[in-house]
């Protein structure tokens, strides 16, 4: 059993805090007893990955960081922000740092780097593509369109849940025996996005159709829908680069972390479903 680690007199700052996984990072430390705090722009302290004078009066008091970076590590920037604040963490004292990472990024790898040669602590969270990006903003209003377009074929992905990332660094976060290591994370199967569709509409009761494009359609048709330039890039890079095939296999980051196996995306679906989120107003 691994031993809790004392959290008495130091917070644990979520960057990320109200995202996918900073959310239900922040909220299984709340319910640990432990002294958590929000990283974001409505935060107490307020934090912005843009503006750098926000960081120092986040990190007061902080001993460990969960460092989630938006929109994504493979943006121009991240690298050098990512690594401008964890150097400014060890020098204010911060024990702890958690990365989570993009699987399959050569940018997201080169900051995890940078973490690793900060000086404190630390454990990665490399992740595949999340399940929660079916249910929480990204392709939400696809589905509840019945209508998902996108620009990915029969590449297979082994989509991870959300919950067990959370679970993962709450863990590296909160408990020994975590630190230098590469937790790589995804679900028990493989799936193209043709599939994970189908699951979700048969989970959902409702008919929802895939219609797999090209990245230039794809790319015209984001940028008809005034998308900011930089996330219709960021897009066409994960589907054109990222989801090429080299994501497509299995590791079991999940099972070596918390000695269980990943949720799989059926149960992801059922779960999702059960809250109507895809009911569409029915």
């Amino acid at each position: 059993m691994r031993a809790e680690r004392a959290q008495q007199n130091q917070t644990t700052l979520v960057l990320g805090g109200t995202g996918k996984t900073g959310r239900r990072v922040a909220q299984r430390l709340l319910a640990r007893g432990v002294k958590t705090q929000v990283g974001s722009r409505s935060g107490e302290p307020p934090f912005d990955w843009e503006d750098r004078a926000t960081w120092a009066p986040a990190l007061q008091n902080v001993g460990s960081v969960y460092v989630s970076y938006y929109p994504d590590l493979a943006v121009p920037g991240a690298l050098a922000a990512v690594r401008s604040f964890a150097e400014l963490a060890v020098e204010s004292g911060v024990r702890r740092l958690v990365l989570l990472s993009g699987r399959g990024e050569e940018e997201a790898q080169r900051t995890e780097r940078a973490v690793q040669e900060a000086g404190a602590e630390w454990t990665i969270v490399r992740c595949s593509w999340f399940s929660q990006n079916f249910s929480e903003n990204y392709l939400l209003e696809p589905i509840l369109s019945g209508e998902v377009v996108l620009p990915v074929g029969d590449v297979p992905e082994p989509f991870i849940d959300a919950d067990d990332i959370a679970d993962v660094a709450v863990a590296a976060l909160t408990e020994d025996g975590y630190a230098g290591e590469l937790y790589e994370l995804t679900g028990p199967r493989l799936l193209t996005f043709a599939e994970a569709i189908g699951e979700i509409s048969w989970a959902a009761g409702r008919k929802i159709r895939f219609v797999p494009v090209s990245v230039e359609e794809y790319a015209s048709v984001l940028a008809e829908q005034d998308v900011p330039a930089e996330f219709v890039w960021l897009l066409t890079y994960l589907f054109s680069e990222v989801l090429d095939g080299r994501n497509a296999y299995l590791t079991n980051g999940v099972q070596r972390a918390l000695d269980r196996e990943p949720k799989d995306f059926a149960n992801y679906a059922r779960d999702a479903a059960a809250t109507g989120i895809w009911d569409g107003g029915r």
